[in-house]
């Protein structure tokens, strides 16, 4: 009974490895067969982020009004996360 158990076992981690190899040879291949099209998806998603905070900002009247006061803001919180991370790490 233990033996089957334990064979059971064996073919169902083998069976789980072939799952994850397919899996990730199929992640692979679709991102080598259209390089292009995940770079140019990436790259808009990117600037709509960028314009998004943007808008953000000008929708604010006081960020707006101050860039002074934002460059210091966004120096601060720069320089605060990377003290984070340092503490963390």
């Amino acid at each position: 009974m233990i033996k089957r158990i334990k064979r059971f076992i064996v073919a169902l981690r083998s069976s789980e490895q072939r799952l994850t190899d397919s899996l990730k040879t199929r992640k692979r291949s679709a991102f080598e067969r259209f390089p292009i099209i995940f770079t140019l998806l990436g790259s808009f998603g990117l600037v709509a982020i960028f314009y998004g905070f943007e808008k953000l900002i000008d929708s604010s009247e006081f960020l707006s009004s101050s860039p002074w006061l934002l460059l210091v803001m966004g120096i601060l919180l720069l320089v605060f996360t990377g003290s984070l991370y340092d503490r963390l790490s």
